[in-house]
């Protein structure tokens, strides 16, 4: 519905920078979410939400009261990184160096976990929405044709990549034209959108060597055999494995489920409760 709807509905999204933009409509989505999952007044039932590693205490107490709002009993924050490693199944409480490199919507983050805990952490409020938004930024200044979020996104879905690969497809786009107003059609290369979406990459591989840089020479030692794991959506980007393989002389393997990763961690983490809530995040002081 973004960027179709008519004067009379507005699409929000109230979630931006991995943060709460909307209070009123986070507290609504998530009781629509707890009513699905069969919560209500006289069900009350633990909740357990998976947030940025980069979020501040304000953005935690608002989390967490929205929870409440909305019908949760008691509510657990858990890191994006470290729910992303029990949902692929690393051995993270082996002496072992594990590297998680999960690229989501609106955050970033890279963390070493060994031991049951964070060693190294980085995050960076930059993801998939950002290269949206750069692709939509490229096509404006250099062909000045305005284009939607959504045809932003398609675009990088369809020819988007980090690194220099075999496949040569261009696409086709249609826009407005800024001067005339009216549609046009225009043809874009991979080596343009790779152009155009270099910053926002770049600020995501800044945050790796800068983790790296963090990480004791032991456990580093390990990330030579282990490698780097990649999840989220923006790490599907074409190439991006390469790019960072490239960057980092380490291997680079794509977790089977990246999209589902981190809710499949934090399912392990209610199920195994008592074992793994010592990973939980401390709740800010009031």
């Amino acid at each position: 519905m973004i960027g179709r709807t008519p004067g009379y509905i507005v699409a929000v999204r109230p979630l931006r920078g991995g943060a709460i933009t909307d209070f009123e409509i986070t507290e609504r989505l998530l009781r629509m979410l707890f009513q699905r999952a069969g919560v209500s007044r006289f069900y009350r039932t633990r909740v357990l939400i998976c947030v940025p590693s980069a979020i501040t205490h304000v953005e935690q107490r608002a989390v967490l009261e929205a929870a409440r709002r909305a019908g949760a009993a008691q509510t657990f924050l858990i890191e994006q990184p470290m729910a992303a490693a029990i949902g692929a199944s690393l051995p993270i409480h082996e002496p072992l160096g594990n590297m998680i490199v999960d690229i989501g919507g609106g955050t970033s983050e890279v963390a070493v976990i060994s031991l049951g805990g964070v060693v190294a952490l980085e995050a960076v409020r930059v993801g998939g929405f950002d290269m949206d938004a750069a692709i939509q930024a490229y096509v404006r200044r250099e062909y000045g044709v305005a284009i939607g979020e959504r045809t932003g996104e398609e675009i990088k879905v369809a020819i988007g990549s980090a690194f220099s690969t075999d496949d040569q497809y261009k696409a086709e786009v249609r826009g407005r034209d800024l001067t005339t107003g009216t549609a046009k059609i225009i043809v874009l290369s991979p080596e343009e959108v790779r152009e155009a979406i270099d910053e926002p990459v770049r600020a995501i591989l800044e945050i790796l060597v800068r983790a790296l840089g963090q990480t004791p020479p032991e456990l580093a030692q390990d990330l030579i055999h282990q490698g780097v794991h990649l999840v989220g959506g923006g790490g599907m980007l074409r190439g991006m494995d390469q790019r960072i393989s490239k960057e980092t002389a380490l291997p680079v393997h794509l977790v089977d489920a990246p999209l589902e990763c981190v809710v499949h961690g934090a399912g392990r983490c209610l199920e195994s409760f008592d074992r793994l809530k010592e990973m939980f995040m401390d709740r800010p002081r009031s």
